[in-house]
């Protein structure tokens, strides 16, 4: 498999960030949620203008992960203030939004580069802990973040097209 190269995100990454969160939400979910409110979800929450909005956002962090030949994106990350039903969260907290990579660069390594990226930027700004939601039945990611360090910290829903799913709400103490 080819070396990822992990970078900063800037202006103009917004259509590869949504072609690969489309990609990924699509790989993930199909078989799991309707395709009719997969499609609808990519086109509403994985459109271009939402990465435009987090890239000029002095809030937010992306890091897309690129292999040659070319470049071509296989996944990202989203560090923004956190939006989060739990007790405490605060100005010191960060939330992972996104983390996405496409299935066939899963296990080489690049997620957990793409969560130290974060992890060094929340520590440098300060930060207390950074706090993340995942699908309640994700058993592999939840073992994969488990496996850096976070902690089950609550639960919350989310819907997609008519449907309500659960999500595990999971945080990192920084030790700051």
């Amino acid at each position: 498999m080819n070396e990822a190269t992990i970078r900063r995100c800037v202006p103009g990454d917004e259509h590869a960030l949504s072609l690969i969160g489309q990609a990924a939400f699509l790989e993930a979910f199909a078989g799991v949620i309707s395709g009719r409110d997969i499609v609808g979800h990519c086109q509403r929450q994985h459109a271009k203008e939402k990465y435009e909005a987090w890239l000029s956002d002095a809030q937010s962090a992306v890091w897309i992960a690129e292999v040659d030949p070319g470049r071509a994106p296989v996944g990202y990350l989203v560090l923004t203030a956190p939006d989060l039903p739990l007790a405490g969260v605060g100005p010191r907290d960060l939330e992972v939004k996104r983390i996405y990579l496409l299935h066939r660069f899963q296990g080489g390594g690049i997620g957990a580069r793409l969560m130290s990226e974060a992890r060094a930027h929340a520590i440098a700004r300060g930060c207390r802990r950074l706090l993340l939601g995942v699908y309640g039945r994700n058993a592999a990611a939840i073992g994969f973040y488990e496996r850096l360090g976070y902690r089950h910290l609550g639960t919350r829903q989310f819907k997609v097209g008519e449907n309500t799913y659960d999500d595990v709400v999971l945080g990192l103490d920084l030790g700051s």
